[in-house]
């Protein structure tokens, strides 16, 4: 297993990510639903882009978390550490949803109750893992973060959760979530790199949490990339364009806005 994270406040997780959020708003003059993107094991990646401009066209405002800058990590090392799971397991990221959370509840231009969260692979296995650690004394160990509170994803409406690995050292049909948020999974049909997760994300929703499963035929993972260089991945716009849609229903099917921004 990684070490265990090291210590650091909250306020000071929200000061390092914050530095390199990547920020795409709606125009709009009301409080804006929120979409926190947790990228793969891989880092950063062009198609985000185009994630967070659909989520403007749907009226949110998209934010891109970089968890590798503020560690240094970079791509190959990425590859080498993090996807083969020598470091930085989903547990341990949590802390950066957490973080990034506390950030758009703090926004005047974000919904503090409308908040959405998508995460690809490694980003997905983040998201499940964030909502199944125990408040207390284990969200702290496995973050590192001190200064949490009960529940750190307050004001998580919606889920994302796309090709998310769900194997060996995750929590993924293990635990009960703490929160149940509208939650929505794409599983790839042709996916070599996570393997088969369907049965594992039932065993998910059959301890309650409400995730509705999709499966996309004829899709391998991370199939919105036009520049993987990993042979088993194949861009599809098919699938692409229907996963810009997901996210689209997703975002407008939460409640509208209550209090005006400032």
């Amino acid at each position: 297993m990684p070490a265990q994270a090291f210590a650091e406040s909250l306020e000071r997780r929200i000061e390092r990510l914050e530095e390199h959020f990547v920020v795409t708003r709606p125009e709009s003059a009301s409080r804006a639903p929120v979409v926190l993107m947790m990228h793969g094991c891989g880092g950063m990646r062009p198609f985000q882009n185009d994630i967070a401009e659909a989520a403007a066209r749907a009226g949110a405002a998209a934010v891109q978390i970089d968890s590798y800058a503020p560690r240094r990590i970079g791509r190959a090392s990425a590859i080498a550490t993090v996807c083969t799971g020598m470091r930085l397991h989903g547990r341990e990221r949590a802390g950066d949803l957490y973080a990034s959370v506390a950030w758009a509840r703090r926004q005047a231009w974000a919904d503090p109750e409308r908040i959405v969260a998508i995460g690809w692979s490694h980003g997905g296995w983040t998201i499940m893992d964030a909502l199944s650690l125990r408040s207390g004394a284990e969200m702290e160990r496995f973050t590192g973060l001190t200064g949490l509170n009960d529940e750190p994803l307050r004001g998580l409406a919606g889920t994302l959760i796309v090709y998310p690995y769900a194997g060996v050292g995750t929590y993924v049909g293990q635990r009960d979530w703490r929160l149940t948020p509208r939650s929505v999974a794409i599983v790839a049909e042709n996916d070599y790199i996570v393997g088969p997760t369907r049965r594992t994300l039932e065993r998910q929703r059959a301890r309650g949490a409400p995730l509705d499963i999709v499966v996309f035929e004829n899709a391998t993972h991370a199939f919105e990339d036009e520049h993987a260089e990993d042979p088993r991945v194949r861009y599809n716009p098919a699938a692409t364009a229907r996963e810009h849609a997901m996210l689209a229903d997703l975002i407008e099917s939460l409640s509208a806005p209550t209090t005006p921004a400032r």
